[in-house]
């Protein structure tokens, strides 16, 4: 039983979003405090780019060694690479930029599972609050990649093209990564979501689906004009 209401226990704390009530108020200074910390320690990385992609990518796939390639050319063209500080496509990203002798950032988000912050962030933060972690990731970075994952990388690729589509923030280069993975979603976009009045045809010309790093350098820098 002992055990049971400790298991309970940790449970309800894992969510942090709950019981935001007026005399839980302080917790507006821990998301206060989380925004100072991003405010003061990020400016020196811009311009970033911010590389997301799921976690549980092993070292030996493809996709891995994609991301350490585009973190070192990112950094050879001048950009820091940003990511969301965990293993996987994160690490991959974080440890081309840091062989790279680049500012590699990593934003990690306290998570019960899954989240270790991987060793090659140069620079580390830690966020209780996805959504500070979002801002930060939003405000210093010039362009977005998006390796293939789950939820968490459709979540943070949604909520780009939803800034970008609703003008909060200015257009930048959105590169998904992986033809045989996004492509599908994107005629999805095309035959469902068009096609019903749902976005406008504009909305498709927001990303750009590409397959290697040179690739997703091209486009960035082309879109950048750089």
């Amino acid at each position: 039983m002992e055990k049971l209401m400790n298991e309970k226990l940790f449970e309800e704390k894992q969510y942090v979003l709950e019981g935001l009530a007026a005399k839980e108020s302080w917790r507006l200074f821990k998301i206060l405090a989380e925004f100072v910390e991003g405010f003061e320690v990020l400016p020196r990385v811009y311009p970033g780019v911010t590389i997301f992609g799921s976690a549980r990518t092993a070292p030996d796939h493809p996709d891995y060694q994609k991301a350490v390639e585009l973190g070192k050319l990112l950094v050879k063209s001048g950009f820091s690479v940003i990511t969301g500080g965990g293993p996987g496509i994160m690490e991959a990203a974080n440890k081309g930029a840091a062989e790279a002798n680049g500012y590699s950032v990593g934003l990690n988000i306290k998570l019960p599972f899954e989240q270790a912050p991987n060793p090659y962030a140069n620079i580390k933060l830690e966020f209780r609050y996805f959504f500070v972690r979002k801002v930060m990731m939003a405000k210093y970075s010039v362009a977005f990649v998006f390796f293939p994952g789950g939820f968490g990388t459709l979540d943070e690729m949604f909520e780009v093209l939803t800034l970008v589509q609703t003008k909060k923030i200015k257009p930048v280069p959105i590169a998904l990564v992986g033809k045989d993975f996004w492509t599908p979603l994107q005629n999805w976009f095309k035959d469902y979501l068009l096609m019903n009045n749902k976005i406008s045809p504009k909305d498709i010309e927001l990303f750009r689906i590409v397959e290697t790093p040179e690739e997703t350098l091209e486009y960035i820098k082309e879109y950048l004009w750089i």
